[in-house]
């Protein structure tokens, strides 16, 4: 071999055993990728991300649900959605928001003060609490006698009671924290609708 390649050769070699090292040992801290439908298929990582407490921090979820003994409370899927605590030595994430898919016998209503969340959804939205009901067809389809599903969702970093209790201010501004609120639910009615196949 002619000595001006050898040190391209070698070069060459070396890269390949480093390709090869990387394949036979893969890098311990790779993380499976992170789930892109969250809350029992209610919501997408991306808009599960939109609420926020102002802290950041990587997102997961608490998800379970349960069946009652009577038809009455048939569904029951709840949800938490954490953010992870980079300063904390535990690293135990925090609640930063909460979502329960539930049937009931009460009819919809509206709290005092809040926003519609718009054309074809029965529901409303405040920045720290919304809900909203789905089709009429949906209960059937999920499994219950009841007349209605309806998803809550609470937020109780934007309490103004909590808050002034420890005399602190919204982490986020409250038309940002009810306009994300209302895209949260409306995600929520579409996807379900579309799973359970129960659109009106």
């Amino acid at each position: 071999m002619d000595k001006k390649w050898l040190p391209l050769t070698v070069t060459l070699a070396v890269a390949g055993v480093a390709v090869v090292a990387a394949s036979v040992w893969p890098d311990d801290v790779e993380k499976p990728p992170l789930p892109q439908s969250l809350c029992h298929g209610a919501l997408s990582r991306e808009t599960a991300e939109l609420i926020d407490d102002g802290q950041g921090g990587e997102i997961s979820t608490d998800e379970w649900e349960s069946k009652g003994s009577t038809t009455d409370s048939a569904v029951f899927k709840a949800c938490r959605v954490l953010r992870a605590n980079p300063y904390d030595e535990n690293d135990n994430p925090r609640t930063v928001y909460k979502l329960v898919i539930e049937d009931t016998p009460s009819p919809p209503g509206r709290k005092k003060g809040s926003t519609s969340l718009g054309s074809g959804l029965t529901g409303w939205a405040l920045p720290e609490r919304a809900a909203v009901t789905l089709p009429a067809g949906c209960p059937v389809r999920m499994g219950s006698t009841a007349p209605y599903i309806r998803v809550w969702l609470d937020v109780p970093s934007q309490d103004e009671e909590k808050l002034a209790r420890l005399e602190r201010k919204r982490p986020v501004d409250a038309d940002i924290a009810l306009r994300n609120n209302v895209t949260v639910m409306r995600e929520v009615a579409a996807r379900l609708t579309e799973r359970y196949d129960c659109a009106d």
